[in-house]
């Protein structure tokens, strides 16, 4: 590693501590300060309650944010005042108190507004906390349009509903990858309870891996990310779970078409703790064995997940949590290929209270994802295994100075394992084949310090440095290598008055890590690899700047951004590379850049009746591979100049709700042959330059009715691709079955019209 780095670091986070300290504005009161802090949370469950705020009325433009665990704390003058605490979807809850010579600590339990059934609980930040706040790209989920929003058979999905917002592009139908702001799908750190997820699909990318029972907060971050956060280039995912009710023990669950799927949840003690199970599991299987054909009967599909949480308070100051996840899909189609992945997730986090003002979350954090392709049949017949599996140590700090002054600062450590391919032969292969790549060893690490302050009136920055760095440990010998890197975030709000600001944000973000990939989508095959002295870790800079306006109260937000992201060391294989069982892929493999600029658009209704948002992207992503097309740019595949979704939900009455969801976008960009030739009797394609050609315009409306009889129960119909739009999976091209000289292209579809029925319920 470059000692003249470190250094360098080491100077520059010196002088980061030392303004953290001492850049706090002198107060204009020469009056003594006292600390209230406390939790925040559900007054029926118990259940935390992220991104709440306090607000202190005797002092203007005074407040808190609780954080992910429910936990505020802020640091006035002496006096009495009166807190209130406020969240979407919940009634204020108001506190009198006095700070004379003491510090207070000051819970809240606030109550939820009655809302006939209880299945996901996004994101309830304040909604002024969009113009007052330094968050730039941060999309957030409404409770309501998250709960009455169905994707695909009734299935509600937060992976899907995300990318029906601004800059966030589904990978396609059939896929549940994102590309954010023109960044590829390894470019997205997805945590699940601060556990990384390296995929996110089931049902082959059907749907996702989130069981919307067990969801309590999503936020996604797209530009301005926060130095707490690395190890990607273009967004981050943070899934949070529920806790569990401390008051009482309930169950819920629902029935579909395509899954079915249950929760139950209660206390540990007397409110000294909870825990949480749910469970999802599809039967598309079940069906398979009532078809007259003897392949399809014999074929398998399905997939399964289990959530589990427990969580127990120690003391008055320190809390323990214990998450797990375990997800699994399977599909076999006899004598042709067959898949099996899945992920296995647990996290345990201590939370602690050193003083009212400094808190403490220590976690580890396992997370193992396998993955395994099945080829060929009888004496051919082999399975193929890749995977990577990662240990993190990891610490966070939050130091809450003032009101307007917040420090976080942090360590984090992974242990990566990296399975580059094991060959095992089937049952009536030669069971003395068995190959494999050795594994490689790799350790990741990462400190990081912040501070967000507000520096004069109407002006606050957040600013902060991460230096990360990345050994690669085994094989020893030429692909050794070591990296460090210096990642400097800043984002600064300049409030115009009280109902809009503008916004500017730099972020430089390091990845180490690379998805390396095909795109068949009968054949998919996916492998990570660490960075070596083969491979360089991939980098990127971005720039955001944004206006942000509310409108009628905050029941309307706005906003407009624009970006410029810039990337580098991305990698292609080359046509026709081994993926699997290649013992020298880093040879098979293209390294390039690539940049994105575009605008977002976003209007959104979070109060009334009818609620939902329209969102538009248009932007333009381009990479650039000396060894393709001669080194001349080219769209990269998820460059979709427009790209749009509106949403709406509809209160009709205490026990209709309807919603309706159409979205727009520009087809994908595709590489087809530009024309044949014969040579010695075989048809050969001629293709004039990658990515030259367009996917046709994607376009979809989904429908939504749900029908609640009590608080307890409801039934949903849901109509996906309600006018039966044609959109096209993949195209192939083949020998014209009129005149067998000539070719012809066929467009796949795979969903026609398809309504859906559930029945969703709690006991």
């Amino acid at each position: 590693m470059n000692t003249r780095a470190l250094a360098s670091a080491k100077d520059i986070l010196t002088i980061v501590v030392a303004l953290c300290w001492f850049s706090q504005p002198a107060p204009a009161h020469a009056a003594p300060v006292q600390t209230v802090s406390g939790a925040i949370r559900n007054a029926e469950t118990g259940e935390a309650l992220i991104g709440a705020t306090i607000i202190v009325r005797e002092l203007k433009n005074t407040g808190a944010t609780s954080n992910a665990y429910g936990f505020y704390s802020l640091t006035i003058p002496e006096g009495r005042y009166t807190l209130s605490a406020r969240y979407v979807g919940f009634h204020p809850g108001i506190d009198s108190i006095i700070l004379l010579d003491r510090s207070r600590r000051v819970d809240f339990r606030l109550t939820p507004d009655i809302i006939p059934f209880d299945e996901v609980v996004a994101s309830g930040v304040h909604s002024e906390r969009n113009v007052s706040s330094t968050d730039m790209g941060v999309k957030e989920l409404d409770v309501r349009t998250v709960r009455f929003v169905s994707v695909l058979l009734g299935e509600r999905d937060i992976l899907k509903t995300v990318q029906l917002l601004p800059g966030i592009k589904s990978e396609g139908e059939g896929r549940t990858g994102n590309h954010a702001r023109g960044g590829a799908t390894d470019q997205n750190l997805v945590l699940l309870d601060e556990a990384p997820i390296y995929n996110t699909s089931h049902l082959l990318g059907f749907l996702s891996v989130f069981n919307s029972d067990a969801i309590k907060d999503v936020k996604v971050i797209t530009g301005g990310i926060p130095a707490e956060y690395g190890g990607r280039l273009s967004s981050i995912l943070d899934i949070r779970t529920m806790e569990g009710n401390t008051k009482e023990f309930g169950a819920s669950g629902g029935i579909g078409l395509l899954a079915s799927h249950a929760k139950i949840d209660g206390p540990i003690g007397k409110e000294g703790g909870s825990f949480l199970v749910s469970a999802r599991r599809t039967y598309a299987d079940l069906f398979f064995g009532l078809a007259k054909n003897p392949t399809i009967r014999a074929t398998s599909i399905y997939f399964y997940d289990l959530n589990g949480k427990v969580n127990y308070r120690l003391g008055e100051d320190d809390r323990v949590y214990f998450s797990a996840y375990r997800g699994h899909d399977h599909f076999v189609y006899p004598d042709v290929l067959g898949f099996d992945w899945g992920n296995n997730l647990a996290t345990l986090r201590w939370n602690h209270l050193f003083t009212d003002q400094l808190f403490l979350n220590a976690s580890l954090i396992y997370s193992n994802y396998e993955y395994e392709n099945s080829v060929g049949s009888g004496l051919s017949q082999f399975t193929v295994s890749s995977g990577i599996k990662d240990v993190n140590l990891k610490t966070d700090f939050q130091l809450f100075l003032s009101p307007e002054n917040t420090v976080k600062f942090g360590l984090n450590a992974v242990h990566h394992t990296f399975t580059p391919g094991i060959a095992v032969p089937g049952p009536l292969a030669d069971a003395g084949f068995v190959t494999s790549i050795p594994p490689r060893i790799g350790l990741e690490g990462a400190a990081y310090l912040s501070q967000e302050t507000d520096i004069a009136e109407g002006l606050k920055v957040n600013y902060g440095v991460r230096l990360s760095f990345f050994d690669l440990v085994a094989p020893e010998g030429d692909l050794r290598k070591t990296y460090a890197s210096l990642e400097p975030r800043l984002a600064v709000n300049v409030r115009l008055d009280e109902t809009s600001a503008l916004k500017a944000s730099f972020t430089r973000m390091a990845q180490y890590l690379h998805l390396v990939s095909n795109s068949s989508p009968t054949n998919p095959i996916e492998l990570w690899l660490p960075s070596s002295s083969k491979v360089s870790p991939q980098y990127a800079e971005q720039v955001s700047l944004g206006y942000f306006k509310n409108l009628a109260g905050d029941e309307f937000e706005t906003s407009l951004e624009i970006y410029y992201k810039d990337m580098r060391n991305l990698l292609e294989p080359r046509s026709g590379a081994e993926l699997m069982l290649n013992p020298a892929i880093e040879s098979d493999l293209y390294v390039g850049r690539g940049w994105s600029y575009g605008t977002e658009l976003l209007l959104k209704k979070s109060a009334g009746r009818l609620t939902g948002w329209i969102a538009y992207t248009l932007s333009r992503t381009r990479e650039q591979f000396p060894q393709i097309d001669g080194g001349r740019a080219f769209p990269a595949r998820q460059d979709r100049t427009h790209d749009l979704a509106l949403v709406a939900v509809y209160d009709c009455s205490s026990r209709w709700r309807l919603s309706a969801t159409w979205v727009f976008h520009t087809g994908d960009a595709a590489t087809f042959p530009a024309s044949y030739y014969m040579i010695d009797g075989r048809v050969i394609p001629f293709y004039a330059g990658h990515n030259t050609y367009r996917m046709p315009a994607y376009h979809r409306l989904d429908l939504s009715a749900t029908l609640c009889f009590s608080e307890r129960s409801s039934l949903n119909l849901s109509v996906y691709n309600a006018y039966n739009r044609a959109n096209a999976f993949a195209i192939i091209f083949r020998a014209s079955r009129t005149d067998p000289s000539k070719t012809e292209a066929v467009q796949l579809t795979l969903f026609p019209i398809t309504p859906s029925l559930t029945y969703n319920f709690s006991l």
